[in-house]
């Protein structure tokens, strides 16, 4: 019998899925998190959850937040089921469940009043954020940009803010100003020095009302950095019905994701934090060598996968890894261009690193999506591809294969497959990218005139010169033949 997913229904859920060992209603809020995504809820929520059921940190509970349409989705959706979330762990030998209940409310999306509010409460210490790449404000080069509409709007009216920061920042001088003391504010997203970026973020946006506050902000507040690791498709009506037809639970919106799951954070906080060690999380002085682990070799390999995939009409992440082209290519591009700038990583072999990173991207049971690897391009190229490419660059090396990733993000911004299948994108700079992509087929440095995306890189001749070239063979011969061109060490001229 199936069980619509409640706090009333857990015992009945229980038949087929771990479930809380903690009363729900022993939990006090100790987080606000803006972004309660899919990424959210299979990693920061799993690692209390499993916490609260060692019985212990249970004022630690999670509080939502956003400023999105999809906040507003999530809410209703997650409100429906007493904010549970069913969470499936998959591997190739393995399918389990498990109803997480660490978070206890979504604060209205939209309600600046509420939201800044729950910011001022004293039991908050942390808040932290999964609001995506493109959610920080930053140009190529990781400078924040206080000029962006969004943000001078809330530099212009500070006590109703429609951003992260803005709000972040109404919360902390609502704080100040009833003598409580300043909460640490955490980012979980997949940024180099994650947490340096989001404190220019929000001390960026202080300082253009307050330039005081924001001096104050630098001093009296941590952003701890941090690397997080999971991979989590997007849900679907597939993963909705799979819930429901192998485990008896209708779920509004679950998670999947693979068994894997790795968080390195510094130990610098504010106000306390939750003992997060006891669950797995690493605690480290500095999180850079782990953080230039994982953006570079495993984020980066997904974005050099993900057009080379979408050109030649594969759908799932571990049908692509099972091409032999594409998997030689990412094995060939990681080995020559991009593990050699990665510094070392104390007690880590990172060859062993990039094999664990192809078992993990031929799980067949995560059914990840090429699509979902491609969106966003114009936020994710400047943080995981590019900087390996100018590091190269400066360091005297070749960059033949990272300048074909760049063709092959530019040829796919062409709009069609090699098939001439028509390629949906998903891009806030969709429309500048697929003209550009159009102009660069008879010249190539027309995709390369986007300063925030391509910065310093694009003033390379040797870049300019392999990009061009291997543009051009994309267009003459089609990504399976340019592939094998580079795999034979033919692609260079």
């Amino acid at each position: 019998m199936t069980c619509k997913l409640s706090l009333v229904t857990l015992p009945d859920a229980a038949r087929t899925a771990a479930i809380p060992s903690y009363d729900r209603a022993s939990l006090k809020a100790g987080i606000v998190h803006f972004g309660v995504g899919n990424f959210h809820r299979a990693h920061q929520a799993i690692y209390l959850d499993d916490l609260f059921n060692a019985g212990t940190d249970h004022d630690w509970a999670i509080v939502g937040a956003g400023v999105l349409p999809s906040d507003a989705a999530m809410r209703e959706k997650l409100a429906g089921q007493d904010f549970l979330t069913t969470v499936v762990e998959q591997d190739n030998n393995r399918t389990a469940a498990r109803v997480t209940a660490p978070m206890i409310d979504i604060l209205p999306v939209g309600d600046a009043a509420a939201i800044i509010a729950r910011l001022a409460d004293p039991e908050i210490r942390i808040v932290s954020l999964t609001i995506t790449e493109g959610g920080y404000f930053i140009d190529a080069s990781g400078t924040f940009n206080p000029a962006h509409p969004d943000i001078a709007a809330d530099g212009n009216n500070p006590d109703a803010p429609k951003t992260v920061f803005g709000l972040i920042v109404a919360g902390l001088k609502a704080r100040r100003e009833k003598g409580i003391g300043a909460f640490t504010v955490m980012s979980c997203d997949n940024i180099p020095h994650n947490g340096i970026v989001t404190a220019n973020a929000v001390v960026g946006t202080a300082a253009l009302s307050d330039p005081a506050f924001a001096d104050w902000i630098r001093t009296n507040v941590a952003f701890p950095n941090a690397m997080v690791d999971r991979i989590t498709p997007a849900t679907g009506q597939r993963e909705i019905d799979f819930l429901r037809d192998n485990f008896d639970i209708e779920d509004n919106w679950p998670v999947y994701c693979e068994e894997f799951k790795q968080w390195v954070l510094e130990d610098k906080f504010t106000a306390g934090r939750p003992a997060l060690e006891k669950v797995g999380v690493t605690f480290v002085p500095d999180v850079t060598p782990y953080e230039h682990m994982k953006i570079r070799i495993l984020n980066g390999g997904h974005a050099a996968i993900a057009y080379p995939a979408a050109l030649m009409d594969i759908h799932f992440v571990h049908d692509s890894m099972e091409d032999p082209l594409i998997r030689a290519f990412l094995a060939k591009l990681e080995k020559d261009e991009i593990i050699p700038i990665v510094p070392p990583v104390p007690n880590t072999s990172l060859a062993d690193y990039f094999a664990l990173i192809e078992h993990r991207l031929l799980n067949p049971k995560i059914a990840d999506t090429i699509p979902r690897l491609a969106q966003d391009g114009s936020n994710r190229q400047p943080k995981f591809i590019l900087p390996s490419t100018l590091d190269n660059l400066r360091q005297g090396r070749d960059v033949v294969g990272l300048a074909l990733v760049s063709a092959l993000w530019c040829r796919y911004f062409a709009g069609k497959t090699d098939s001439g299948k028509a390629i949906v994108f998903n891009d806030a700079s969709a429309e500048r990218l697929h003209a550009a992509a159009l102009k660069a087929k008879d010249d190539p440095a027309a995709f390369l005139v986007f300063d925030d995306i391509f910065g310093e890189v694009a003033k390379s001749e040797l870049f300019r010169r392999r990009f061009a070239h291997a543009l051009k063979t994309l267009w003459e011969k089609g990504t399976r033949e340019t592939l094998q061109l580079y795999l034979d060490g033919k692609l260079a001229v």
